[in-house]
């Protein structure tokens, strides 16, 4: 059988050091390889037409054109690519943003590198990965602080077993501890949740709990 070969990461931020940092962890892996660097958003969305990686680590900040933007024009172009945003506690008013652009996971800039490896990996079998942290204050800053939810008529379209399990993925269950909480089988778990996608129109768990939380379905305890 023909060995697969490494998933490629294009790694985008404008601090050498971070990237270096990255690069480090990335190249020490046998299943990942960079695909190449960009020090800015400009030079990230043309290295992704470029080199076609699997996966972008994206700064949210950074200087031409910001990570989001970059984030959202490398999603329209290249649908396929994941899309990892790097973000820092003090940087999060970007990341509901980013969340909107298509980011299929957060990375903590100063997690660890086994953090960052499960994070990259992933994004690149398809799970969007935001931190349970980040989540919070997320939900705290954009989506409840002062604002009133705005009723969602896609939620019409949910059952009341769908609605319970969406309510769950919002508060960060994986499909096995759902399974768990409800008494059911892991794979009615992945049926539900991929009916749930397709009633609300969104592209992934991600933008399934933004429709929960903004729409006030779910609240944070």
């Amino acid at each position: 059988m023909a060995e697969q070969s490494p998933a490629r990461v294009l790694i985008c931020d404008d601090q050498e050091m971070m990237r270096v940092g990255l690069r480090m962890v990335v190249e020490s892996q046998p299943d990942l390889t960079v695909a190449g660097e960009a020090a800015d958003g400009l030079r990230a969305v043309a290295a992704a037409a470029e080199h076609r990686p699997d996966v972008v680590l994206m700064d949210v900040r950074m200087p031409v054109l910001d990570g989001v933007t970059a984030a959202a024009r490398i999603r329209a172009a290249h649908p396929g690519i994941r899309i990892l945003m790097v973000t820092t506690f003090d940087l999060d008013e970007y990341a509901f943003s980013a969340l909107r652009a298509g980011a299929d996971g957060f990375l903590v800039k100063d997690a660890p590198a086994a953090e960052m490896l499960v994070a990259i990996r992933g994004v690149l079998r398809g799970d969007p990965m935001l931190a349970p942290s980040v989540t919070r204050r997320l939900i705290d800053r954009y989506v409840t602080a002062g604002s009133e939810p705005r009723p969602d008529d896609r939620l019409r379209r949910l059952t009341e077993r769908e609605a319970e399990v969406l309510g769950l993925i919002a508060r960060g269950l994986s499909n096995a501890e759902i399974a768990g909480r409800l008494y059911l089988g892991e794979t009615t778990v992945k049926t539900h949740v991929r009916r749930i996608l397709r009633k609300l129109e969104v592209r992934d768990r991600i933008g399934a709990v933004v429709v929960a939380y903004e729409s006030g379905l779910c609240r944070p305890s």
